[in-house]
């Protein structure tokens, strides 16, 4: 799964960039409308979808989860584009129940690369999701923007955890293709 992922990294840090950009979106316009936050997760779990069937695709063996993760968001954001007219609360608990099934499948992805120095980072952005989903159901009347920064800086920690591992991903890619004995070009 290690080389895997490594063989991958620029899908995933396209992954962290998008949680960035979703996140700082959402903190700078915290103001928003709810309308305006399910286009934007919308937008964000269609592409965060894709980018888990592409990695999936490309796997040899056990793709089915990744894949099926991707769809469940790509689902996800369809549901949110097509029908925004869903009440606030019933976004909450979409957003809660996605937000818990990907960092679970976070933290699943980095106990499976092993002993490698990657692990934490996996896990560590698994729980951001997580935590982001148990509050989402805890206090789901809080109020939009409370939420949407909330949902904010989550996003952006998670990213950039998501990028960090992905330049160790970068690395190990490297030094993977030198023993392999393959150069850049």
């Amino acid at each position: 799964m290690l080389e895997l992922l490594a063989k991958n990294w620029a899908w995933v840090l396209v992954r962290g960039i998008f949680t960035i950009v979703f996140g700082a979106m959402a903190i700078f316009w915290p103001d928003i409308t709810i309308l305006a936050l399910v286009i934007l997760f919308g937008a964000y779990a269609i592409v965060d979808g894709f980018t888990a069937i592409i990695m999936g695709a490309r796997r040899a063996s056990g793709r089915g989860f990744l894949i099926f993760m991707g769809v469940l968001g790509v689902i996800a954001g369809l549901i949110a584009l097509f029908w925004p007219g869903i009440t606030a609360v019933a976004l909450l608990y979409v957003i809660a129940f996605w937000a818990i099934v990907t960092g679970v499948a976070a933290i699943v992805s980095g106990f499976g690369l092993g002993d490698s120095g990657g692990r934490w980072l996996f896990v560590l952005s698994g729980l951001a999701g997580v935590l982001l989903g148990i509050l989402l159901l805890i206090k789901p009347g809080k109020g939009a923007v409370a939420l949407v920064v909330t949902i904010g800086f989550l996003a952006i920690i998670w990213g950039v955890i998501t990028v960090v591992t992905s330049v160790r991903l970068r690395r190990l890619a490297k030094e993977l293709d030198a023993r392999n004995g393959i150069q850049d070009i």
